[in-house]
């Protein structure tokens, strides 16, 4: 079962947590070095032995995929943008239930992701050390005394760890909060933005929250510093949501919002992201009593891709709109 489809702690402002460690092999050039073929072999060597212990893994090669397959692992944070872009000389394992995934040949030689549901940073961190460990018993990871895990951008080495949280922050947003905030988080070694990365805006108030110091800090110190920030824009959020939720006239939105997704032919990706926003906070606030993990399954699997690639055939916007429409409506009935 994927962590969209389970409930996790503090889950009515966090949807989810993930931290991704990046590896490099020591005798071999970086990706952006390699040819297809130097590629390809050490992609053989990583995955040929990995999978022998870990059965519960497939290999996927990139290139082999569809544009709307690699944008449906892209919209459920499996791999990343550059991997879209790029998917000839990369790779993805791949746990069945899509908890753990870990690129091949992008950016680093190894990128080792895990995701859970709600705020579950030490989980995430405890399995992907886990696999780290014995990936790097076999393969013998770069490492240098001074500069820590040897990685392509210079801002990862260090720990070369990525944590990060994603955070539903509707009345935040809404009262005007959210700006100041971003500006003081910044302060404190971490970055506030969209939930899909640099650069791309929040679509449904949805926020990733991650670190941004990777040199002369410890792991541990790192999730301690994002886990006591993520518990205090939790206690906001829910302070600002109770205030916002108090007033008739913002009920009548979360009730309105939820009508439309019940009723609607035709519903954009945009609309719906906005829609289950409102329902979200409902649901969070007990105004509605509709389970937050159904809302976040519908906020993974109505993503224009996934929707394309679900449907096994190329759909042009307006018939992928109608399916959203109909797959929501069947949902929250």
């Amino acid at each position: 079962m994927s962590w969209y489809n389970v409930s996790g702690p503090e889950s009515d402002v966090v949807v989810s947590t993930r931290c991704r460690l990046a590896r490099n092999c020591k005798d071999h050039k970086f990706p952006s070095k390699m040819s297809l073929e130097e590629s390809e072999k050490l992609i053989s060597e990583i995955s040929d032995g990995f999978l022998k212990t870990e059965s519960d893994f497939r290999l996927i090669k990139t290139r082999e995929l569809k544009s709307s397959e690699l944008l449906t692992l892209f919209e459920k944070h499996l791999i990343s943008l550059d991997l879209v872009k790029k998917p000839e000389r990369g790779a993805l394992l791949l746990r069945d239930d899509e908890e753990v995934s870990i690129m091949l040949c992008e950016e680093d030689h190894i990128r080792v992701q895990v995701m859970k549901a709600g705020l579950a940073l030490m989980d995430c961190y405890v399995l992907a050390d886990k696999i780290d460990s014995a990936l790097d018993k076999k393969l013998n990871f770069a490492f240098d005394e001074s500069l820590g895990y040897l990685t392509q951008c210079p801002t990862n080495l260090g720990t070369a760890m990525r944590a990060s949280v994603m955070l539903h922050l509707p009345a935040l947003r809404r009262s005007g909060q959210l700006a100041v905030l971003s500006s003081t988080i910044s302060k404190l070694g971490l970055t506030l933005r969209g939930a899909y990365g640099e650069g791309r805006e929040s679509r449904g108030d949805i926020y990733q929250l991650s670190n941004q110091i990777t040199l002369g800090i410890t792991e541990q110190a790192a999730i301690e510093n994002l886990q006591s920030i993520t518990r205090q824009l939790v206690t906001q959020e829910r302070a600002a949501a109770e205030r916002m939720c108090a007033d008739v006239a913002m009920q009548d939105k979360i009730y309105r919002a939820l009508g439309i997704l019940k009723s609607a032919r035709v519903l954009s990706c945009d609309e719906m992201m906005d829609l289950i926003s409102l329902v979200r906070l409902g649901s969070a606030r007990g105004i509605l009593d509709i389970p937050i993990e159904k809302l976040n399954e519908l906020l993974v699997n109505m993503q224009p891709a996934t929707i394309s690639a679900a449907n096994g055939k190329h759909i042009d916007a307006r018939q992928r709109d109608c399916l959203r429409a109909d797959a929501v409506r069947e949902a929250l009935s």
